[in-house]
């Protein structure tokens, strides 16, 4: 069993608890505008890595992410080889290493998907826009089954952060703000929530695959859209 892999980032502090080992995969279903990874897109690109080979990778790090930290899954999109992931998590497990998977949550709920999601301590929910034909213009797909996965997530009692990119024009309507609002107030285990400003440093990526950057006449979020946001949503503007 074989994994296709972007990148690593040994020592992340932006994903998930602690000290992040974290795994870029490659590959993914989604065609989000503002994406800063364009070149995890391809199916086929990346380099293929077997269940040891990764982790030698992790354990050379593991004094750094335990007890606090852990080892992230991103990307790409994740769950597209739940099965790599779900052997690579077997492993982690049985050395007391916390999993965390930052995800769309846009995919059935398969078996595989079940028991990856039972490996997983933790999960970093991208909801794209609460808005599904907003989310529908922005990413190329639904959020039926993103906001489907998350109430998945909570009615199984496994803890996630919801995130939300924050593009003005698209994502930082108040009505749509306040759905979500009540969208998560519908939610057990929801640990965190975060704004995260939208930028497009990502936009290099794109012009050197020769590809367009869609969001080229949007700005990027300033600390006052991401506070406004923040307190429609309820959140203190104090937090991490």
């Amino acid at each position: 069993m074989v994994g296709r892999i972007h990148s690593f980032e040994t020592l992340g502090a932006v994903d998930g608890p602690g000290l992040r080992f974290v795994i870029f995969m490659q590959g993914c279903p989604l065609k989000c505008k503002y994406c800063q990874n364009r070149d995890t897109w391809d199916m086929h690109g990346g380099t293929s890595y077997g269940v040891n080979e990764v982790l030698e990778k992790i354990l050379r790090y593991k004094n750094y992410i335990v007890p606090h930290g852990g080892v992230t899954i991103s990307g790409g999109e994740p769950l597209l080889q739940a099965k790599f992931l779900i052997k690579l998590f077997r492993e982690l497990k049985s050395l007391g290493i916390n999993t965390c998977i930052d995800t769309s949550g846009s995919f059935d709920i398969t078996n595989d998907i079940k028991e990856l999601i039972n490996l997983t301590d933790l999960f970093l929910l991208d909801i794209k826009c609460i808005n599904n034909g907003k989310c529908i213009d922005l990413t190329g797909i639904s959020n039926e089954k993103e906001l489907a996965f998350a109430k998945y997530l909570s009615h199984n009692d496994k803890h996630f952060w919801i995130r939300q990119v924050l593009v003005p024009g698209i994502t930082d309507d108040e009505k749509d703000l306040l759905k979500l609002r009540e969208f998560i107030a519908s939610l057990k285990c929801v640990d965190k929530i975060e704004v995260l400003g939208y930028h497009d440093l990502g936009k290099f990526k794109w012009e050197n695959l020769g590809v367009k950057y869609p969001l080229e006449n949007f700005r990027t979020a300033n600390a006052d859209d991401v506070k406004r946001a923040k307190e429609i949503l309820g959140i203190k503007w104090n937090e991490n």
